[in-house]
C-alpha cells in the first residue's frame, strides 16, 4: 500500500506520511515515557531550568576546545537556532583564560541566495550571528585563528576538505519542525522517490550541498527570524551534510521548545529509540549514529492533548 500524501505539502516527504498508528502512538507518550526512550548509543536528558540547559550547551564548547591540542586539534559543529549559548561560550571562554589558537569551529549552514552564500552583512546571515554574538566577544587574546573558523560555502570543497585531519567531538544542533538537523530536509516526492522516500543508506550518502528547502522550514524560519514575512526567507540553503555528521564523534541536539512542537519532540526521540530511520523524519536517520544525545527543557516538552486557543 502506499504512502499517504503530506498534509502538508503534497509534493514532498515529510512526517505527516507515516504510519497513522505510529503517529498517534507518538502523541501519547508521556515525559516520564520520553526519559525511558534512552539505550545504548542514544541518550535522552532533561533539564528543569533554561540556565542550566543553555549552560550545559555552552560547556560543549569548553568541553571540546579544552581537549584541543597542537598535534590533535578538535573542534565543535554549532547552530543557529538555538543561539542563546553563544554569548556564554564567549563569557566562559574569557573567564578561564582558555586559548582557541589550536580550537577549530564549523557552522553548520547558512542561506543560499543568488547562486552564493548569504554575505555577512545580509540580516539573516547565520555567519554574522556566529560572530557577533560568540566569537567578536572573545578577548583577541584568546581568539581562534581565522582559518580555524569554517563556515559553509556554495562551493562546499574547502569546507569539505577542513574535517580532515581535525576530530569534531560534538555537532551540535536544534530540531526544525520538519524534523531536520541543519537544513537536511526531507526532499521532494518525485522521479525515483516518488512511492517512498530515499533509503537511509542513500540519503546518508550526502555531504555538504545546497537544499531546497521543505515549505515547514520556511514557514518556521519567517516566525522565529523573520517576524513571519515568509517572503524574507531564502527558499534555498547551504547545509553540513549526513558526511560530515557521521564524522563528528557525538551529536548533541538541544530542545528547548521554541523551534519544534510537542508532538515533533516525541517523535524523533521515539524514532531514533526503535531504530525507525526514514528519510521523511531526517532526524530519524540519527538511529545508525554510535552516540546521540537529545537533551530537553522539561517545562518545554508540552503536551499533544487538544486544547483550544
Amino acid at each position: 500500500m502506499s504512502r499517504p500524501l503530506s498534509r502538508i505539502a503534497p509534493d514532498w516527504w515529510d512526517y505527516t506520511t507515516l504510519d497513522p498508528d505510529l503517529l498517534a502512538d507518538v502523541a501519547k507518550l508521556t515525559v516520564e515515557d520520553m526519559e525511558q526512550l534512552s539505550r545504548p548509543g542514544f541518550t535522552v536528558r532533561m533539564f528543569d531550568s533554561l540556565d542550566e540547559f543553555y549552560l550545559a550547551e555552552a560547556l560543549e564548547y569548553i568541553s571540546a576546545w579544552r581537549r584541543s591540542t597542537p598535534d590533535n586539534p578538535v573542534g565543535i559543529c554549532g547552530p543557529i537556532g538555538p543561539t542563546e549559548q553563544l554569548p556564554l561560550v564567549a563569557r566562559l571562554v574569557n573567564a578561564m583564560g582558555l586559548s582557541l589558537k589550536d580550537s577549530h569551529f564549523w557552522g553548520m549552514d547558512e542561506w543560499y541566495l543568488d547562486g552564493r552564500e548569504a554575505p555577512v552583512d545580509h540580516p539573516l546571515s547565520f555567519e554574522r550571528a556566529d560572530r557577533e554574538l560568540c566569537f567578536g566577544r572573545i578577548d583577541p587574546a584568546l581568539a581562534m585563528p581565522e582559518a580555524n573558523l569554517h563556515f559553509p560555502k556554495a562551493d562546499a570543497a574547502a569546507y569539505e576538505a577542513s574535517w580532515s585531519g581535525v576530530r569534531c567531538a560534538v555537532m551540535q544542533g536544534g530540531q526544525g519542525e520538519i524534523k531536520h538537523w541543519a537544513f537536511n530536509d526531507p526532499p521532494r516526492r518525485n522521479g525515483a522517490y516518488t512511492e517512498a522516500p530515499p533509503p537511509p543508506e542513500v540519503y546518508r550518502r550526502q555531504g555538504t550541498r545546497v537544499v531546497e528547502l521543505h515549505p515547514l522550514t520556511l514557514v518556521q524560519n519567517a516566525r522565529t527570524s523573520g517576524g513571519g514575512n515568509v517572503a524574507l526567507v531564502p527558499t534555498h540553503a547551504i547545509s553540513v551534510g549526513p558526511v560530515q555528521t557521521w564524522q563528528a564523534e557525538r551529536v548533541s541536539i538541544w530542545q528547548a521548545g521554541t523551534h519544534d512542537n510537542p508532538f515533533g519532540q516525541r517523535l524523533t526521540a521515539f524514532m531514533i529509540s526503535k531504530g525507525l530511520a526514514d528519510a521523511a523524519v531526517p532526524m530519524s536517520l540519527l538511529a545508525d549514529h554510535p552516540d546521540v544525545l537529545f537533551n530537553y527543557y522539561r517545562p518545554g516538552i508540552g503536551t499533544c492533548a487538544a486544547e483550544m486557543h
